[in-house]
């Protein structure tokens, strides 16, 4: 009876050993698991928004939630600030027709962020005015740098700059890089954020706000070169450590080509290039499409016609993806629309202030080509809204009001609009936990 239970457990123990040596070789054999694919980023719907506009007394303020549209007046000097849903847009038009101010200038309310890029004369040949406004409940602190042609100015007057929660601060270009004929600003916030605008009136005339510019890419878009006379200045900057060779493609309303004579463009790194591109336009909209060897950012100077000729700025912009809003418009505005490479198509709906929305239309932009597209409204203030539908498009809105001293004029490149935003891939690794 011993023998037999012993001989149990001992083939027991047999199979135990079988199976383990079984299920070990087909452990260590089995293919290895597919690694997971890293997702894009998504597309995620906002549901509220903060915006600051520099203050303009006596001004009125666009500001549009989806399907309408209101005007709020600033009683005051200080910067507008203003909260809402997803979908926000504020910004506002002045028009000035004699004096030191002539022009018309157009500003888009901005988000606080962390980095923000202008591009424009510098202040050797315009009067600059930085405004920083930090609409948090912290105090932000950040630095102010200036490119230029002669290379990157960092002034001590531009570093370290504290500004209370609430506060605003405006500094003069010209006491951080007074020599500049031409130059990139770079603020960037070590702690908090702020909401960033320059305004600029050259000594040749006229006046505007600068647009923020897209941050420095080996590929970077210029929408929104309005059409007619009068010089077309292109601003590239190359902010990092490598020089960078630039290839400029004028894509206007009849055809897609490297301008002669600036097909090509070194930029030195840590400086700002300036480059005549009226010839190669030739008078036609356009957008301008940069390829790069290094990251730039650029921006582009649009000089009027007449006597007392006006100014405009347009700068490096995101792509219609995510759909965009002008919130401030007037008599003469119309939409200039890139489509660099594919046919494009948008839907443009334009809300008048306080009634109803009109029904949208849509927009076909052949591949390759530039479109103007008359906006048509009423009387009174509205806003335009643009809506992707296929393609990848770029676009700037453009006011325009001929006078007998000179035309008055004003450029915004479209930015993308505040409805949704992309939400980048979250992976996980122990770096988020080490120090």
């Amino acid at each position: 009876m011993k023998a037999l239970v012993e001989n149990r457990f001992g083939l027991l123990a047999l199979v135990v050993v079988a199976l383990s040596a079984l299920y070990g070789v087909a452990y260590v054999t089995r293919p290895a698991p597919a690694a997971p694919r890293p997702e894009g980023p998504r597309k995620a719907a906002v549901e509220s928004a903060t915006v600051v506009c520099p203050g303009e007394k006596g001004g009125k303020v666009g500001v549009y939630l989806p399907g309408t549209l209101s005007e709020d007046p600033m009683r005051s000097g200080k910067p507008y600030v203003t909260e809402g849903t997803g979908g926000l847009e504020a910004g506002y038009v002045t028009r000035a027709t004699g004096g030191a101010a002539r022009g018309l200038a157009g500003v888009r309310c901005v988000e606080p962020g962390g980095r923000t890029w202008l591009v424009g004369p510098g202040p050797a040949r315009a009067a600059v005015r930085l405004h920083l406004v930090n609409a948090d409940k912290v105090t932000a602190v950040a630095d102010v740098e200036v490119y230029a042609a002669e290379g990157r100015i960092t002034s001590k007057d531009g570093l370290g700059l504290e500004i209370a929660p609430g506060e605003s601060k405006e500094i003069d270009l010209k006491a951080l890089a007074p020599s500049a004929d031409v130059a990139a600003v770079s603020v960037t916030t070590a702690y908090g954020r702020l909401a960033v605008a320059a305004r600029a009136a050259p000594e040749s005339g006229g006046v505007d706000w600068l647009p923020a510019a897209a941050p420095p890419a080996t590929r970077v878009v210029v929408p929104g070169v309005p059409g007619g006379g009068g010089r077309r200045e292109l601003l590239v900057a190359a902010p990092g450590d490598a020089d960078a060779t630039v290839q400029v493609r004028a894509v206007t309303e009849n055809a897609a080509y490297a301008m002669k004579g600036v097909e090509s463009v070194e930029v030195p790194a840590g400086s700002v290039v300036a480059v005549d591109v009226t010839t190669g336009i030739g008078g036609e909209s356009a957008g301008l499409v940069l390829t790069s060897s290094a990251p730039v950012v650029a921006g582009l100077v649009v000089t009027g016609t007449g006597q007392r000729p006006d100014v405009a700025f347009t700068a490096g912009a995101s792509s219609l993806a995510l759909g965009s809003t002008v919130a401030a418009n007037a008599a003469g505005s119309r939409l200039v629309l890139t489509a660099p490479a594919g046919a494009a198509k948008v839907s443009v709906q334009v809300v008048p202030e306080g009634g109803a929305a009109a029904r949208p239309f849509e927009v076909e932009v052949p591949a390759g080509r530039t479109r103007n597209v008359r906006l048509k409204a009423g009387k009174g203030a509205y806003a335009v809204v643009v809506t992707p539908v296929s393609g990848e498009v770029y676009g700037g809105r453009v006011v325009e009001e001929r006078q007998r001293a000179g035309l008055l004029l004003t450029v915004q490149p479209l930015a993308p609009g505040r409805s949704f935003t992309m939400v980048p891939s979250l992976t996980d690794s122990p770096r988020v936990v080490l120090p």
